[in-house]
């Protein structure tokens, strides 16, 4: 993935939501219209904190990117369990052992509908020794993975982060972070790419484990419980005892249409991003912050979208090659 020049500040909002503060000391948020990135809502959008499974959107990007850059189809590209799987932890909703094959379009529902930390590292050994040998490397497959998704992270913007692993587990001396402001960028930016988008979402998935007694089928269910609901598209949850619960949302209405002064029609496609971090009902607190959005951007629009300060009102999301 090539790094492409350019600088972009962080965006902080006119838009302010007021908190006490207690609450300003828990909880990051930030809510962007997509295509225009105009920032609506803002509360400690640039304070550097972990993000648990959000982590897992960047694991996603990064994935669905080098199968479109390899020319890769992950429905039937199978991918192998590594024994790196016993350093992981946590849930293994599908109890995968070293040596099982399952797709990557699978492993990828897995990670991000179920937030599957070891399907997430089964998808950054595949292709990080893919990225590797391409480069002419023998390096760790994992750490070549996650390099690839600090590259990401550098090439749109995202200044305040660092990820770690694939995952999003807290682990000793590796230390990882994220803002708000900066996971918004990666969730504008993977919900840019078809397969990605396509797989958060969907509500539930089956999908199939293929080991050496034989096949084994498996229900995921998505984490993200608005996902359903009328015009949500996604994209993931996290939570850890260090990063609290979190979320990050997009919502789409249809696009709107208006006449234009020529007298012809033109279309505003309209996209919220909503990332809450450390929100003790991270999804009530969506759904607020969704309707509290629109309400800033509706007027905004009509107004003609007017910019005063590009740099604090606007979210730039570039897309690197």
């Amino acid at each position: 993935m090539k790094n492409l020049p350019f600088f972009v500040i962080p965006a902080l909002s006119a838009a302010i939501l007021t908190f006490s503060p207690t609450i300003r000391a828990q909880e990051s948020i930030m809510v962007v219209e997509a295509y225009s990135g105009k920032v609506l809502v803002a509360s400690n959008a640039s304070a550097k904190r972990p993000i648990a499974s959000l982590t897992k959107i960047a694991t996603g990007a990064v994935a669905v990117d080098w199968a479109a850059a390899a020319g890769a189809d992950i429905r039937t590209l199978q991918i192998t369990v590594p024994d790196t799987i016993t350093l992981v932890g946590g849930p293994n909703p599908m109890n995968l052992q070293p040596g099982d094959r399952i797709s990557m379009r699978d492993a990828l529902y897995s990670a991000l509908l179920g937030s599957d930390n070891l399907a997430a590292l089964t998808i950054a050994n595949h292709v990080g020794r893919a990225l590797a040998t391409s480069r002419g490397k023998n390096n760790d497959p994992v750490a070549e993975f996650v390099g690839e998704m600090n590259r990401l992270a550098k090439a749109i913007g995202m200044t305040q982060t660092r990820f770690a692993n694939p995952h999003g587990l807290e682990r000793p001396g590796a230390k990882a972070y994220s803002t708000a402001a900066d996971v918004t960028r990666l969730s504008i930016y993977a919900m840019r790419r078809n397969a990605f988008s396509f797989i958060v979402r969907q509500t539930s998935r089956q999908i199939k484990v293929e080991r050496a007694s034989g096949s084994s089928n498996y229900d995921i269910r998505n984490t993200n419980e608005l996902v359903g609901e009328l015009g949500i598209l996604g994209v993931k949850t996290g939570t850890t005892t260090a990063a609290g619960p979190c979320v990050s949302v997009c919502m789409e209405r249809d696009p709107l249409v208006r006449k234009k002064p020529d007298g012809s029609k033109g279309a505003t496609p309209r996209r919220l991003i909503v990332v809450v971090l450390n929100s003790p009902d991270r999804f009530t607190r969506a759904r607020g912050l969704i309707s509290q959005g629109w309400g800033v951007y509706d007027p905004w629009l009509e107004a003609g979208a007017p910019v005063q300060d590009r740099q604090r009102e606007i979210l730039s999301v570039p897309n690197p090659s």
